[in-house]
C-alpha cells in the first residue's frame, strides 16, 4: 500500500508538478475555446448547405463528412503537422491541432445538426415562407432554433468528446495537459502527475456531464 501511495498519490510530487500541470490545463482550455465553437459553426454551415438540396454540392459535403468521420484524427494531425511542410505548407503546432480537430469535429457536429433540421416539420418551413420570409431568414429564425433545441443533448455530448480529443495535441509536442503530465512523470519518475491530469480532466468535464443529463431529463419531460 505504501509503495502504491508513493508511486500514484505522492503529495510532494503533486505539489512540485502542480505549476507545470496548470500551464497544461490553460493550454487545453484555450484549445477547447477555439476548437469547439469553430467545430459547431462548421457543422451548422455544412448542415445548412446540405438543406439547400443542391445535388453536386451535397455530394461534396457528404464526402467531407464521411471522410473526416472515418479518418483517425491523430493520423490527420500528424499528416498536417509533419506532412504538409513537404508540400510547402508550414504550420505551427497550434495551427495543426486546430485544423485537425475542426475538420474532425465539424463533420460530427454536421451530422447532429442535420438530424435536428430534419426533425423540424416541413410544414413550418412552408408556413414561414408563406409569411414572406426568405430561405436564409426561415433557416435563421424558424428552423435552426428548433433544430438545435431538439438535438441539444447530442450537441453537448459532442462538445464533451471534442474537449477530450484535445489530448492528441501532445503528439506534436504542444504543451497541453496530458503532454505536461507526461513530461512531469518522466522528470520525476513518478505516476502522480498523470493521476493529477486525470483528476483535472474529471473536474473540467464533470459539470458538462451533469449539464447534459439535466438537459436530457428536461427534454424527455417536455415531450411528455
Amino acid at each position: 500500500m505504501e509503495t502504491f501511495l508513493f508511486q500514484f498519490l505522492n503529495v510532494e510530487i503533486a505539489k512540485a508538478a502542480l505549476p507545470q500541470l496548470l500551464i497544461g490545463l490553460k493550454t487545453t482550455l484555450i484549445l477547447s475555446f477555439i476548437v469547439v465553437p469553430l467545430g459547431v459553426l462548421g457543422g451548422i454551415a455544412i448542415s445548412v448547405l446540405q438543406d439547400l438540396r443542391i445535388r453536386s454540392l451535397n455530394m461534396l459535403l457528404i464526402t467531407y463528412i464521411d471522410f473526416f468521420r472515418a479518418f483517425p484524427p491523430l493520423v490527420l494531425l500528424i499528416f498536417i503537422y509533419y506532412g504538409l511542410p513537404f508540400l510547402g505548407f508550414e504550420t505551427s503546432s497550434m495551427q495543426a491541432v486546430v485544423l485537425a480537430l475542426v475538420f474532425n469535429t465539424s463533420a460530427y457536429f454536421a451530422e447532429v445538426v442535420r438530424a435536428g433540421i430534419e426533425s423540424v416539420p416541413r410544414g413550418q418551413v412552408e408556413a414561414a415562407r408563406a409569411t414572406g420570409l426568405g430561405t436564409a431568414q426561415t433557416m435563421r429564425w424558424v428552423v435552426l432554433p428548433q433544430a438545435v433545441r431538439n438535438v441539444l443533448p447530442d450537441l453537448m455530448s459532442n462538445v464533451l468528446e471534442s474537449i477530450k480529443l484535445t489530448s492528441i495535441a501532445s503528439v506534436v509536442t504542444m504543451p497541453e495537459l496530458l503532454r505536461m503530465a507526461r513530461v512531469a512523470q518522466g522528470n520525476m519518475f513518478n505516476t502522480t502527475p498523470l493521476i493529477m491530469a486525470a483528476l483535472m480532466y474529471l473536474m473540467l468535464l464533470w459539470p458538462l456531464v451533469r449539464l447534459i443529463t439535466t438537459i436530457e431529463r428536461r427534454s424527455l419531460k417536455a415531450r411528455g
